[in-house]
């Protein structure tokens, strides 16, 4: 069983933060994601999408901000769970909690955070016939190892982000990479458009738009998919080992709608006037996950949340001591790895 002091669901931005955060007060963390990777919906859906309302970037990438935020909480050393979903939660006789994934990992801590941004995500998945059939035999939704499609024939639908940089990304890697999207025109950021162009005319992405897949074939793995240029309506039967639809992450707030905490139009109730702990003493809501009147689906909202969270989680923790908050200019950061960052102190020289 992983045991921690702060238990955050969700690797997004505002659960990354509140790991620096417990850092200062000296609070260790472990996080869980349904996600393959942290970072949330900045790192998954959009990470090439410029982000202008954090203080201090007057324009930051959203991967970039992940980026930064993981080498900020480098030095407190936090746990990740990731690609499971938080599933189940059971609260102990000590007042203590035991949170299970879909994959049975236990985690145990006296305070839990729930920072799911919008709530986990589920792929939004293309409506074609035997579909579940191929789900692990060929289709996937998500990659989370390049390397098993190395030196085999891929096929990427979508015309997002995320689609078009896993097509420039296998370029290098499978044997085969086709591209399909229903229109002409991509949803990405313009380098990423400008560089799948530049491979399709070397010969190392196969391009076909205005296209959809229509469907799929195979005996009891995925071997070919039907193509139709929704133009024309001519169909074009490919030989395919995998195909992997991108169409973005369907936020549902899950399992976690069902473990007794307030809900209000798909949002976790939360008392703002103090820490954001919700109906359930020791579980606290940040982020988009969270309402309250006047609440902003903002990550700098996200940051503030946070911050007060951890403050109230350390109280919570050890109920007999009194932190004496420093600010970081004073006191420095003193990560649980041994670093230490600190204001160079000034040098008095007395005066003869």
């Amino acid at each position: 069983m992983i045991k921690t002091d702060i238990l955050i669901i969700g690797a997004g931005p505002t659960g990354l933060f509140a790991v620096f955060e417990a850092g200062l007060l000296q609070l260790k963390c472990h996080l869980i994601d349904a996600l393959p990777q942290a970072g949330g919906q900045c790192a998954e859906i959009y990470p090439k999408k410029p982000i202008y309302d954090i203080p201090g970037y007057p324009e930051v990438l959203a991967g970039e901000l992940v980026d930064n935020l993981m080498e900020q909480i480098k030095p407190f050393q936090p746990g990740f769970t990731l690609g499971e979903r938080a599933e189940t939660i059971d609260k102990l006789e000590d007042g203590t909690f035991v949170v299970t994934t879909n994959k049975g990992t236990k985690h145990h801590a006296p305070v839990v955070a729930i920072a799911g941004g919008l709530g986990s995500f589920e792929p939004r998945k293309p409506i074609l016939e035997n579909l579940d059939k191929y789900e692990d035999n060929g289709v996937a939704y998500m990659i989370k190892e390049p390397e098993i499609y190395r030196n085999k024939k891929v096929l990427i639908a979508g015309g997002g982000d995320s689609a078009l940089d896993w097509s420039i990304f296998l370029a290098d890697i499978a044997a085969e990479v086709t591209l399909v999207h229903r229109r002409n025109e991509f949803r990405g950021a313009l380098d990423s458009v400008e560089k799948v162009q530049h491979l399709k005319n070397e010969g190392k992405i196969n391009l076909m738009t205005p296209s959809e897949v229509v469907a799929l074939h195979g005996d009891t793995k995925l071997e070919q998919v039907t193509i139709r240029n929704t133009e024309t309506s001519e169909d074009t039967t490919l030989d395919i080992d995998n195909f992997i639809p991108l169409f973005g992450l369907s936020p549902k707030l899950g399992p976690i709608g069902d473990w007794g905490l307030e809900i209000e139009k798909n949002a976790i109730k939360v008392d703002n006037s103090l820490d954001y702990q919700t109906n359930i003493p020791g579980i606290y809501a940040i982020g988009d996950v969270n309402t309250y009147p006047g609440k902003l689906k903002l990550i700098l909202c996200g940051f503030h949340e946070a911050t007060l969270m951890c403050q109230s989680a350390y109280q919570r923790i050890f109920p007999d001591k009194k932190y004496v908050m420093k600010y970081t200019t004073v006191g420095g950061v003193t990560g649980f790895d041994g670093s230490k960052k600190e204001a160079p102190k000034a040098v008095v020289k007395s005066i003869d």
